[in-house]
């Protein structure tokens, strides 16, 4: 290169680099007026750090949701917490993203215990991973019904100062606007759409699209009372209280308890859906322990029995822990259900073909079947329509029967490999083989497995055939005739063990029988939820009994409006009520006489029977004179009530949540020891026996 050139390069160079100094320094002169210098102080008091846990969790949900596996979990956390921060994009994205790293931070070391633990089983290595899938959705939905108790505890001093602001301003909407400032809670959210229905121009008609997003039945009647209050004006008790304060004190009193039965249920349950899990990982450490101490375990822990017995203890692990978390519900948030016309199993259902052969197994209308299981689903306050709950007995029947006998299968092909990989040696009752002594019986293992290829699946082999073909082996051609004797009795016995590992015809019956069980499972866990309903039928009861005791000293309540409010904040008895409302313009007396008939619990039929006497006969305030005169004595009742909810959760709970733990150490340590001991002891007697004659 001339120098000519180089110094035509140096020139260029030097001229952009000027060109790059004039340019810097005149965007620092602009940047330096007082304009600029104004606005990057006024960014200095709001910017956020740039590694704050706010803006890590912000990037953190844009990551998640750009995964498939995460953004589902994502997507459905979010649909709760979207009813709690009202239209506020950047909680909701910040607390989904909070809640599956949190969720995350426990089933990462979960995970790598199970790994440590079950690395030598890789079938309960593949059975646990996949229980975590199910198990990190139910720490984040715990998680999210910790958010729900919270906004339910800020709700208690929500209250409470709403008191005191009405008692300032005595107007509704000014008292909820002034508590509603503090951004920071999230009641604080819920207070402002309130306030903002109740200044809006059609306040009954947003009252009815709040009912259907409030995070909580409170904050309905909250709302709803105050409603109320705006549009007919406060009224004075007979002692002189304000009726509005005296029915905020009792929303704020059936808060209380439902926080205290909560916080109990928290504690009752705390550890209960832990040692649910913790026995399935401890099986592998207890497998080890009982093989390293005790040699003679290991035909039952690695041979099919062992592995029968360890998919039995899984699958009432997954059971228990799903009964559990059933139990402990606490009835916080509810997402909205799908239609159940556009479930996965309608749309299947309607197939022509498979619609063809489930027509032949669902109960026809009118029958006494459709009736009994019609009434079911709605004693367990189920959606799902009683086409999709046989295609999923029939799905479940199917897929209970072929994984049994795809473990039929398995567990043969264990039985026979557990035959060629067994050391051929003597037992000692107790310890195991030294690392010399397994390598001789290794040995013998081998040259035995010889003998059984030569001679497996072939009918009417005798003793006396394997004796004579021994001599032929490497192994044995120089053997004594005790040592023949010997291997042969071990021979005939492992091949009549490898022989008769086949599909036999008893493992189909009990795969039907299985698969029977699978089908009716679904009819089950109906009734179970049926039962836990009815643990709930009275708390949901007085709950109705505090509804009605706000709203009798209304004016302008009529028993219709109260029957809407009870439709409203129902669970256990919506289908009666709602039929009760739809046949009300038709007939009052009549349609409530139905009501009545219908349900079968007395103190719902007593309230049933006040509102008779108010439709025609009575004012509602004298039909329900006896809730505001007794409203200490309720007020115990409902605490006794809930003690004794929680004492039978609770026992229900510990009988479920133990189970698994009892199954292992009692069908999969103890049992195994005592039985597995007893005949390797009568074996060695014999043995003794036969050598001293």
């Amino acid at each position: 290169m001339s120098n000519q050139i180089i110094f035509y390069m140096m020139g260029i160079t030097g001229g952009l680099f000027a060109i790059v100094l004039i340019i810097y320094f005149a965007i620092r002169s602009k940047t330096n007026t007082k304009e600029m210098k104004r606005i990057r102080q006024l960014r200095e008091g709001t910017k956020q750090h740039k590694y704050s846990k706010d803006i890590i969790y912000q990037k953190l949900y844009n990551f998640y949701t750009s995964i498939p596996l995460f953004k589902r979990y994502v997507l459905k956390i979010r649909r709760k917490l979207e009813i709690i921060h009202m239209q506020d994009e950047y909680k909701t994205r910040m607390q989904s993203s909070k809640i599956i790293t949190n969720a995350l931070g426990i089933i990462i070391p979960v995970t790598i215990a199970v790994i440590i633990f079950t690395k030598s089983d890789p079938l309960l290595l593949v059975i646990l991973l996949l229980f975590e899938l199910f198990l990190v959705e139910t720490l984040m939905s715990g998680m999210v019904d910790k958010y729900d108790t919270k906004i339910l505890k800020q709700q208690v001093d929500f209250f409470a100062e709403i008191r005191h602001a009405y008692h300032e301003f005595n107007m509704v909407e000014e008292a909820i606007y002034e508590v509603s400032q503090n951004d920071e809670l999230e009641i604080s959210v819920q207070g402002q759409r309130i306030y903002e229905i109740l200044i809006s121009e059609d306040p009954e008609m947003e009252l009815e699209k709040y009912y259907d997003v409030a995070p909580n039945s409170y904050l309905k009647e909250f709302a709803g009372i105050s409603y109320l209050t705006r549009e007919f004006g406060d009224r004075t008790d007979k002692d002189g209280a304000s009726l509005y304060l005296k029915n905020l004190n009792n929303i704020t009193q059936e808060m209380q308890l439902e926080i205290l039965k909560r916080d109990k249920l928290d504690y009752v349950f705390q550890s209960l859906s832990v040692i649910a899990i913790l026995p399935v990982l401890l099986m592998s450490p207890l497998k080890n322990w009982a093989i390293s101490n005790f040699g003679f375990t290991a035909q039952f822990y690695d041979g099919k029995l062992g592995l029968m017995v360890q998919i039995g203890i899984v699958i009432l692990t997954f059971i228990c822990y799903f009964l559990t978390r059933k139990i402990k519900d606490t009835g916080s948030i509810k997402v909205e259900e799908k239609d159940p016309n556009k479930v996965w199993q309608i749309k299947l259902y309607k197939k022509p073909i498979i619609k063809q052969g489930m027509d032949l197994i669902i109960p026809k209308k009118n029958t006494k079947d459709h009736r009994i299981v019609t009434k079911l689903l709605k004693d367990a306050a189920s959606k799902q329509k009683i086409e999709a709950l046989y295609v999923n007995k029939v799905l479940i029947c199917i897929v209970a029967m072929i994984i049994t006998i795809v473990l039929f299968m398995f567990g043969h092909k264990i039985a026979k490999n557990y035959v060629y990989t067994e050391p051929t040696t003597d037992y000692n009752l107790l310890g195991t083989l030294s690392d010399r002594d397994r390598k001789k019986a290794m040995e013998v293992t081998e040259a035995q497995n010889i003998v059984l290829e030569e001679f497996k699946g072939k009918s009417n082999v005798t003793s006396e055939d394997i004796l004579e073909f021994l001599p032929k082996t490497e192994f044995y051609k120089d053997a004594d005739e005790g040592t023949l004797a010997t291997a042969t009795e071990k021979i005939m016995s492992k091949l009549s063990i490898i022989n008769s590992e086949g599909f036999k015809w008893f493992e189909l019956l009990i795969a039907f029988i299985v698969g029977y069980l699978g089908y009716c499972s679904p009819t089950w866990m109906l009734m179970f939820q049926k039962i836990l309903r009815s643990l709930d039928m009275e708390n949901e009861v007085m709950e109705y009994q505090t509804i009605i005791l706000m709203l009798m000293k209304i004016e302008r309540v009529n028993v219709e409006m109260i029957l809407e409010w009870l439709e409203r904040y129902s669970n256990i008895f919506r289908e009666p009520i709602s039929k009760c409302v739809n046949n009300y313009e038709a007939g009052a007396w009549e349609a409530l006489e139905e009501l009545k008939q219908e349900v079968t619990f007395p103190q719902l039929i007593r309230i049933v029977e006040s509102l008779q006497a108010a439709v025609e006969k009575i004012p509602i305030r004298e039909a329900f004179d006896e809730l505001d005169n007794e409203r200490e004595y309720y007020q115990a009742k409902r605490e006794e009530s809930n003690e004794k909810l929680i004492k039978r959760k609770g026992m229900i709970g510990k009988i479920v949540g133990f189970a698994p733990m009892v199954s292992v150490f009692v069908g999969y340590l103890i049992v195994p020891l005592i039985v597995i001991g007893m005949s390797s002891m009568s074996e060695s007697f014999t043995a003794i026996g036969t050598t001293s004659m």
